[in-house]
């Protein structure tokens, strides 16, 4: 079965889309010529993120574009033969949304809207409304970003709907309320990766995690992007700053070890979950 070379960036990605634009298209030549199949870049890659999560100014907010305007037609033109996801501000229908595209030479493969919003980023952002796997040439693939994967039911709705791949895209700041003298230590970055690990783990599939890097505004983002196997294993990662996680991976067929004896997906027991199927509501 085919290897596949996946590497998950960690770097810093400001406002200016023309500059990031000429980031990516040297990221893609020099992986492309060392074969990389599958890249995933931070969110807010296009644009920038917000730089205040309590109180966002959307009117000085990262420049938001059409999910299909000469940006991301460019996009797909520097990838070529690999698989690229990016994270952007999407215009739509009068909103703006923290969103995710996948796409090749071929075009866009799939899309994601950012679903679970911290804090105050409703200010800034409209919610997206669902998870939804895609076919790739690399096989079916889904979308998280960011705060979607603190939610184990996100990604498990991709793993049902038949990914082996989940890219989770990330722009992950240190904590705002706690925050630590050092990284290490700081408890959104051990969580950060505690929820790769899991998510990749209790669905058994390989996740590809991208965050950025540096600061903007009152945010400092952590980095730590990684590559996970289905066993939950890391086997690759960067640190705080910026850097590349690459692994060669054969993912149909460490999937299928994975499920070879515990296949947690069809062992699952849903006439037990009586709460998930009621949306009974917490304060």
């Amino acid at each position: 079965m085919p290897v596949t070379r996946i590497a998950a960036v960690a770097a810093h990605f400001g406002a200016d889309i023309g500059r990031a634009l000429e980031k990516i298209a040297g990221i893609i030549e020099r992986l492309a010529a060392d074969g990389v199949q599958l890249l995933v870049l931070p969110d807010a890659s296009l644009g920038g993120y917000i730089g205040d999560l309590r109180n966002p100014d959307p009117a000085t907010g990262p420049e938001a574009i059409d999910g299909d305007g000469p940006e991301i037609r460019l996009l797909s033109r520097l990838a070529g033969d690999m698989v690229l996801c990016v994270g952007y501000a999407e215009h739509a229908d009068g909103l703006r949304y923290n969103s995710a595209v996948c796409l090749s030479g071929d075009g866009v493969l799939g899309r994601h809207r950012k679903v679970h919003q911290p804090a105050g980023e409703h200010l800034a952002y409209a919610a997206g409304q669902g998870f939804s796997a895609f076919d790739t040439p690399l096989g079916r693939m889904g979308m998280l970003i960011d705060y979607d994967k603190t939610f184990p039911e996100s990604a498990r709705e991709l793993a049902l709907d038949g990914a082996h791949t989940i890219a989770a895209l990330s722009a992950w700041p240190a904590s705002t309320t706690d925050r630590a003298s050092r990284m290490p230590n700081d408890r959104q970055s051990r969580l950060f990766d505690l929820y790769d690990q899991a998510r990749a783990a209790e669905n058994q599939i390989v996740l590809a995690s991208s965050n950025q890097t540096g600061t903007t505004g009152s945010l400092r983002f952590l980095g730590q992007a990684k590559i996970v196997g289905p066993g939950g294993d890391i086997l690759a990662k960067t640190w705080t700053k910026g850097g590349l996680a690459v692994a060669d991976i054969d993912i149909a067929a460490e999937v299928q070890r994975a499920r070879r004896v515990l296949h947690h997906l069809t062992e699952r027991r849903t006439d037990t979950y009586v709460n998930l199927l009621q949306d009974k509501g917490f304060q």
